[in-house]
């Protein structure tokens, strides 16, 4: 009887096994399945939450801007610089959208800026040489049990533009940026969990000790969203993403954005638009368009067809970015512009410059309701006709309303007031981007 009693433990044991692994490889499936799938994610404007009007609200983000256009001035300069200049100096940096991810086992939550300009992932770690402050707690990697450093002869490791073997042939990394902000520390693959739903394990990190500069103070770090191998995009094999910014003037506060990832980011809408995404070999990171002329109202401007091209060395073109808030064009075709504009609106011009925005008109009182001309930038295969909430921002407390773009040197940027309310889809597949007007506010 105690040999009976004693094999049907053993079988109870065996058929328990099998159940417990049944149970976990189903658990793995539902997470790598959810992955495939994709997954969504809120995103929060920067300055969410400061209580600030429309025009203050964009003239911190212009200022963010600025210095972003400084960071990305090196690409315009390209000719001038060697190449370990360029290598310490092409990243864009900072952002203005957040977006919620955990790290680790058990995780912990933070919020990171979100950046179409950059590859890298990282987050301040301790023990900190160097941080700068933050609202979460600094990640800690002895605390989870699924942090790991990674080797100097892993693929990605050699991907980074900038890194080292350290001790135990663990690859140490310095990630510069253009107004000389870095981050330095250490490569490492840690679990992610994205939407507080789809936990990632294995993705490559800066875990970093040494942070220093301006303009990352917003979040505990950044996620690179370009097209190297570094990026969470190129991690995580998805040739499609997608986000959707909601209007600067809508309350920052009370809206989210947001950033669809995978097969969820679908393009059959209706009313969809599509472009080539263009390559830049010195510069492979960024999404870059071919824009071909702008009309202002029944206007096509004489802009030189060779204004926006992408030559040979590098220079010039035109790139898509979140992080840069209003969009820049190559000083000569934004002088164009700017005549034209003003020669089709019916008001004074508002030369106070209280705005730091390069063209300004004077509201008639108690009103923000203007006749504004068409804007419509004719990129390759796709006619984009801007809404007038897209390129004018009006405030009748000021008495002001005023073209939400400005003149940059050498590389044109397109920036994010004017992709508001626009479902912007990547497809890295095809090399295509493709606009759907959409309520952001409302997915």
């Amino acid at each position: 009887m105690a040999s009976s009693n004693f094999v049907y433990f053993i079988l109870f044991l065996f058929v328990s096994s099998i159940l417990f692994a049944l149970q976990v490889s189903s658990t793995s499936r539902h997470v790598i399945n959810n992955h495939n799938k994709g997954f969504k994610v809120s995103l929060k404007h920067v300055d969410s939450g400061g209580n600030f009007t429309k025009f203050e609200r964009l003239q911190r983000a212009m200022a963010r801007g600025k210095s972003r256009l400084q960071r990305l001035s090196p690409v315009a300069n390209f000719a001038t610089l060697s190449s370990n200049d360029l290598k310490s100096t092409i990243h864009a940096g900072n952002g203005e959208f957040l977006m919620q991810i955990s790290i680790g086992s058990p995780s912990e939550s933070y919020n990171a800026i979100m950046d179409t300009g950059s590859d890298l992932i990282w987050t301040q770690c301790k023990p900190c040489k160097e941080c700068f402050d933050q609202s979460t707690p600094i990640f800690d990697p002895s605390k989870s049990s699924t942090f790991e450093k990674i080797s100097c002869s892993n693929k990605l490791c050699e991907a980074l533009p900038m890194s080292s073997c350290g001790d135990n042939n663990n690859c140490e990394y310095i990630y510069t940026y253009g107004d000389y902000s870095s981050s330095d520390g250490f490569l490492s693959s840690e679990t992610f969990t994205f939407g507080k739903v789809v936990s990632i394990p294995n993705i490559a990190f800066g875990c970093g000790i040494d942070n220093e500069g301006s303009g990352f103070s917003q979040g505990a770090g950044l996620v690179g969203l370009g097209r190297g191998p570094l990026s969470l995009v190129s991690q995580l094999h998805m040739s499609r993403f997608s986000y959707c910014l909601t209007s600067i003037n809508e309350d920052a506060d009370s809206t989210s954005s947001t950033l669809l990832m995978g097969s969820i980011a679908h393009d059959d809408y209706n009313n969809i638009i599509t472009t080539p995404l263009m390559k830049n070999p010195t510069q492979p990171s960024f999404y870059y368009l071919s824009l071909k002329g702008i009309s202002v109202g029944d206007t096509q401007l004489p802009i030189k067809k060779s204004t926006f091209s992408l030559n040979q060395d590098g220079t010039g073109g035109m790139i898509i970015d979140s992080g840069t808030t209003i969009t820049y064009l190559e000083e000569s075709a934004f002088s164009l512009l700017k005549k034209e504009f003003s020669s089709q609106v019916n008001l004074p011009e508002d030369d106070s410059s209280s705005t730091g925005l390069d063209l300004c008109f004077k509201l008639p009182s108690n009103t923000n309701n203007i006749k504004v001309p068409k804007l419509i930038f004719h990129f390759e295969g796709a006619d984009m006709d801007l809404p007038p909430d897209n390129y004018i921002i009006a405030d009748s407390r000021m008495g002001v309303a005023c073209l939400a773009m400005g003149s940059s040197s050498g590389m044109s940027i397109f920036g994010n007031v004017q992709q508001q309310n626009m479902m912007v889809i990547h497809d890295l597949d095809k090399e295509t981007l493709s606009f759907v007007p959409t309520q952001c506010d409302k997915l």
